[in-house]
C-alpha cells in the first residue's frame, strides 16, 4: 500500500514563457500561455480514495490471492490476473485478450490446443486497473456498464439490474462480479462445467448461478474459509461466505494496491516546478492548450468519464450486433440509444506510457499511434495499419478480426459517427512534446510490480502456467 503525498503550498513556477500559478487551497490550478489560459486538475489526496487507501490488510491480503486463483474460473484454468498481471503493467500487452482456454501470459499466450482451444477472441482490449480505487472512478468498462446510480437497489447499474446483490463496497468490487460470468474470459463454453452452462443461461445471481456456484467453491477450501473469516465481520463459518465478500476483498486490493498517483506530474501538481523537464512541459501546455486533449482527459484522472466516437478501429469478433454480429456499437449497447453507437468512455491516462495497446479494440501499439489518430481521426482509421495489431495468430480467428474493416461500409459508418475534428494546429515536433508528457504521468512505483504476485493461491492451483 501506498500513501499519498499532499503539501498544502503556494508557488509560482515558470514554464518555458507562461507564468504557471499554482495554489492549492483550489479545486484546480490556473495556467496562461500567451493568449491561451487553462486549467490544470487539482492532485490526489488521500480522502479521494476509498478507505482512504487504507483498507484492512486481512481484506487485501485475501483479494491478493483471490485475484491470482483460478478457482474463479469455470475450467480452472485462467485468473484475473491472467489478462491483467503485474508483469504485464496490469494488462496483457495484446491488443485483444486471449481467453478461456489459452496457454501463457502476455504476449506469449498462445490461443491454446485442440478441443481446449479459444472459442474467439474476447472482444475488447483488456484496460489496466490502475487508480481505480479513487472514487472518482464511477464509471467502469469501455461501454461504461458499470456505473454508479442510486435508483438501483445496489446503488449500482450493471448487466445484471436488480439482481446485482447488495452489499458491494463499491463500483470497483461491482466489476469482479462480472469477468466470471463471461465465457470468453473466464466461464467456458456452454458443456463445459456448471459456471459455464448457468453463465450460458444468463443465471447469475440464482440458488444454482454463478456466484452461488463460484462461492460454493470458495466455502469448500478450509484456508479460504479461514482468510474470509478474518477479512469480514458478518462472516463466521463458510456458509456465510458469498461472492459479494470475493468481489469486495478483490476490490480492495486493486484499490490499494495500484492508485498510480506518485507520478512527476503529480510532484509538478504538489508544488515542485523541476518535476518536468522543458519537453514535458511544453507537452502539457498543447495536452491543455491546442491540441484540446483536455476536453476529454480532464480532472485528477485526466478523464471526464464520458462516451465519444472517435473512429477507432474495430478489430475482433464484435459483441454479437450488426450484420453477422461482428460489430460492436459501444455505448449504444448499455443506452439501446442508436446516437450512442461507437461510443466509448474517455479513458484514464494515469500510468498510460505502460499500457499499450490502446483503444477499446487495442487498434493502436504505441502512444504515438493512438495521438497521430486522435488528432485526424477519420484519415487514421481509413489508412489504418494492421502492423498495430497485437495478438497471436489463428487463421480462423483472423478472419474475424478483420472483419469489420474489410468491409467498406461498415468503415464509413464508424467515420460518419466520428466526433472528434480534425486538430490543425499543431506542428511536426508537437506530437513528440505530447508522447513525452503523457509519459510524465507515470508512477515509477508501478514499474517493478514482481512484489504483488503471491507465492501460493489456497486452490493449490498453478499461478504461472
Amino acid at each position: 500500500m501506498r500513501a499519498l503525498v499532499f503539501r498544502g503550498v503556494t508557488r509560482f513556477v515558470i514554464i518555458t514563457n507562461a507564468i504557471v500559478g499554482i495554489s492549492f487551497s483550489s479545486l484546480e490550478l490556473s495556467a496562461k500561455s500567451g493568449s491561451e489560459s487553462y486549467r490544470l486538475p487539482r492532485p490526489l489526496d488521500d480522502k479521494d480514495f476509498y478507505d482512504e487507501n487504507s483498507p484492512p490488510e486481512e481484506k487485501v491480503f485475501l483479494g491478493n490471492l483471490l485475484f491470482f486463483d483460478k478457482e474463479l474460473s469455470g475450467n480452472l484454468n485462467i485468473s484475473c490476473a491472467t489478462c491483467h498481471h503485474p508483469l504485464s503493467d496490469l494488462g496483457d500487452g495484446l491488443s485483444l485478450p486471449v481467453g478461456e482456454g489459452a496457454l501463457g501470459l502476455g504476449i506469449t499466450r498462445n490461443t491454446g490446443e485442440g478441443a481446449d482451444s479459444i472459442h474467439e477472441r474476447v472482444p475488447r482490449n483488456a484496460p489496466p486497473v490502475f487508480s481505480m480505487g479513487v472514487t472518482l472512478f464511477d464509471t467502469i468498462f469501455h461501454d461504461g456498464r458499470i456505473q454508479k446510480d442510486p435508483d438501483f437497489p445496489s446503488g449500482i447499474k450493471s448487466p445484471a439490474g436488480d439482481n446485482l446483490p447488495e452489499g458491494l463496497d463499491n463500483v470497483l468490487a461491482a466489476q469482479a462480479m462480472f469477468p466470471v460470468t463471461s465465457g470468453t474470459e473466464m466461464a467456458g463454453q456452454a458443456g463445459e462445467n456448471e459456471i459455464a452452462d448457468a453463465a450460458a443461461l444468463g443465471d447469475l445471481a440464482g440458488e444454482d448461478g454463478v456466484w452461488s456456484l463460484l462461492a460454493d467453491r470458495l466455502k469448500a477450501i478450509p484456508m479460504y474459509v479461514e482468510f474470509f473469516i478474518k477479512a469480514f465481520d458478518d462472516v463466521n463459518e463458510a456458509e456465510d461466505i458469498t461472492f459479494v465478500h470475493a468481489a469486495n476483498a478483490i476490490a480492495a486490493f486493486e484499490a490499494a494496491s495500484w492508485p498510480a498517483n506518485n507520478s512527476r506530474f503529480d510532484d509538478f501538481l504538489r508544488g515542485d516546478p523541476k518535476a518536468l523537464t522543458y519537453q514535458e512541459r511544453r507537452g502539457m501546455k498543447l495536452f491543455y492548450g491546442k491540441a484540446n486533449c483536455v476536453d476529454c482527459h480532464s480532472g485528477p484522472l485526466l478523464s471526464d468519464f464520458n462516451f465519444y466516437a472517435i473512429a477507432m478501429p474495430q478489430l475482433g469478433p464484435g459483441k454479437g450486433v450488426g450484420i453477422e454480429g461482428r460489430e460492436d456499437f459501444g455505448r449504444e449497447l448499455v443506452t439501446g440509444n442508436p446516437s450512442d453507437r461507437y461510443k466509448f468512455r474517455t479513458p484514464t491516462l494515469r500510468n498510460v506510457a505502460l499500457t499499450a495497446p490502446y483503444g477499446h479494440s487495442g487498434a493502436f501499439n504505441t502512444l504515438e499511434g493512438v495521438v497521430r489518430h486522435q488528432l485526424d481521426p477519420v484519415y487514421s482509421l481509413y489508412n489504418y495499419d494492421w502492423a498495430n495489431f497485437v495478438a497471436p495468430y489463428r487463421e480462423d480467428l483472423a478472419e474475424i478480426d478483420f472483419w469489420v474493416m474489410d468491409k467498406s461500409d461498415l468503415v464509413e459508418a464508424i467515420a460518419d459517427a466520428n466526433e472528434l475534428k480534425k486538430n490543425n494546429r499543431l506542428r511536426a515536433r508537437d506530437v513528440g512534446d505530447i508522447v513525452a508528457f503523457l509519459k510524465s504521468l507515470t508512477d515509477s512505483g508501478t514499474i517493478d510490480l514482481r512484489h504483488d504476485v503471491p507465492s501460493f493461491v489456497p486452490s493449490g492451483l498453478p499461478i504461472y502456467e
